[in-house]
């Protein structure tokens, strides 16, 4: 769509009003909205200023000035304004230099996919993410000198069989017991319906949804596969729509990886694919029908997986999750069929076109813009120093001996882990200048002086069972 299209789109729409959107450096969308005649074609080369140093994670206070060019290719009726609206996504730009800013998510996947394509390794990476999330009734938190605690609740949740609801009817999805019931225990097939619909009308290919393994709501949207900044894109629209949608319907959406204690955390399992010339590089004859190039990227994956989850698993609580016994993929391995493996080989089908391989890993916290470069970096890395992925793990790992478990590599045990990873393993995403020393560097410091400090400060509730009356 070109800036004139562009004006004839929301003409056609009778929007008298743009919302401009971009992402910030952890993963959030950022938005402000302009009367249509305030634009004009000009607008999408000379961009709308605002306030660098009030994004987190951007600009100083003394050198805050920034822009943000439109792109018209990404514009889109917004769903949840009443006044008719047209959404556009930005990319941000230096006012001075005019060149795109090192720190926008959207740059660096973009970089990513031109390094790709100037590697003559492949054309065009396709990511299929599977992010999960909680529906909640109601929140409550709060953090103080003297106070700290969290209380959610769900119509679903497996604590209220016994509460009173004048009738309970007891239909409450009980603890890993969450997956692929029909209703009446799963509540929110509608709604979930309507998320998937409002998604449809912007274009977005979705495959299913259900609900998945915990209790309390949580649930799934799949997305089809496409291709990675597209990828990115959806995310971003995929959850506003989905939190909007929630709200509209008095109900709460998190995204956090473990908000319920003793039950499944919310991933996002991301599946990745190259391609050259509409064939797929990953199809072979090696193991799990793979080819040895996609082995080979497994391996990048593998290498560099404790730096990948600073920014594919970027919060304190996603590492709640990455624990054993929630099927989670706590093993630094490959497995064709074993879900606790970092990497698994999908092998639903035979087709050579649906080889990929899916990185376990991630929950949806992360900023699809930085995580998928950063996966997509990793595997250029193994397949450019032809990186062996390991040994296959296809046994039940809860059958295996302490001795073999010993051998296996593991997850990091915390963010804090994951940022010294990245700290000393980046050197893979720097190349062909796609991450940046400033962009890493800012994400490192940021997370430790905002997540990781104020969280060892802070006493928590469990404390007092342990030790109050010591």
């Amino acid at each position: 769509m070109t800036p004139k299209e562009f004006f004839e789109f929301a003409k056609s729409k009778n929007a008298e009003m743009v919302d401009l959107k971009f992402c910030d450096l952890l993963g959030t969308w950022q938005h402000c909205t302009y009367p249509i005649d305030a634009l004009d074609e000009s607008t999408f080369e000379d961009g709308l200023g605002f306030d660098g140093s009030s994004i987190r994670g951007w600009q100083p206070i003394n050198n805050s000035d920034m822009l943000a060019i439109p792109d018209a290719s990404t514009a889109a009726i917004d769903p949840f304004f009443e006044e008719p609206t047209v959404s556009v996504i930005a990319n941000i730009v230096d006012p001075i230099t005019r060149e795109r800013y090192s720190r926008d998510p959207r740059y660096v996947a973009a970089k990513a996919v031109d390094y790709l394509k100037g590697t003559g390794v492949a054309d065009t990476c396709y990511i299929g993410p599977e992010p999960e999330f909680f529906i909640f009734d109601e929140v409550r938190f709060d953090q103080r000198q003297n106070t700290g605690f969290y209380s959610i609740d769900s119509v679903e949740g497996a604590w209220n069989t016994n509460r009173i609801e004048e009738p309970n009817l007891g239909y409450k999805p009980s603890y890993k017991g969450g997956y692929f019931p029909v209703s009446p225990t799963d509540t929110y097939g509608d709604l979930r319906t309507k998320m998937v619909n409002e998604m449809r009308k912007l274009g977005i290919v979705v495959e299913a949804h259900h609900h998945e393994v915990g209790t309390g709501g949580q649930s799934e949207i799949d997305m089809q596969f496409a291709e990675l900044t597209k990828m990115a894109d959806q995310f971003m629209w995929y959850k506003y729509i989905i939190k909007n949608v929630a709200f509209k319907a008095g109900k709460t959406v998190t995204f956090m990886p473990k908000p319920i204690f003793e039950d499944n955390g919310s991933g996002m399992h991301t599946h990745l694919s190259l391609w050259k010339g509409g064939v797929n590089l990953f199809a072979g004859d090696g193991y799990a029908g793979l080819s040895d190039t996609a082995l080979y990227a497994v391996g990048g994956v593998l290498k560099h997986a404790a730096a990948l989850l600073a920014f594919a698993a970027p919060t304190n609580n996603s590492y709640r999750r990455l624990v054993p016994g929630y099927e989670a993929p706590v093993n630094l391995v490959m497995s064709q069929r074993n879900r606790s493996a970092a990497v698994r080989i999908p092998m639903y089908s035979n087709s050579p076109k649906a080889k990929r391989f899916e990185f376990r890993c991630p929950d949806p916290t992360a900023n699809g813009y930085l995580a998928w470069a950063a996966m997509l970096m990793a595997s250029l890395d193994g397949i450019t120093n032809k990186i062996d992925p390991g040994e296959k793990l296809d046994r039940d790992i809860y059958e295996m001996t302490r001795e073999e478990l010993v051998h296996i590599p593991h997850v990091p045990g915390s963010l804090e882990e994951a940022l010294e990873a990245l700290e000393t393993d980046h050197e893979f995403l720097k190349v062909g200048g796609v991450f940046t020393e400033d962009l890493i560097e800012t994400w490192i410091d940021y997370k430790r002086e905002n997540e990781i400090a104020p969280l060892k400060l802070r006493p928590h509730p469990y404390e007092f069972f342990l030790y109050y009356d010591n």
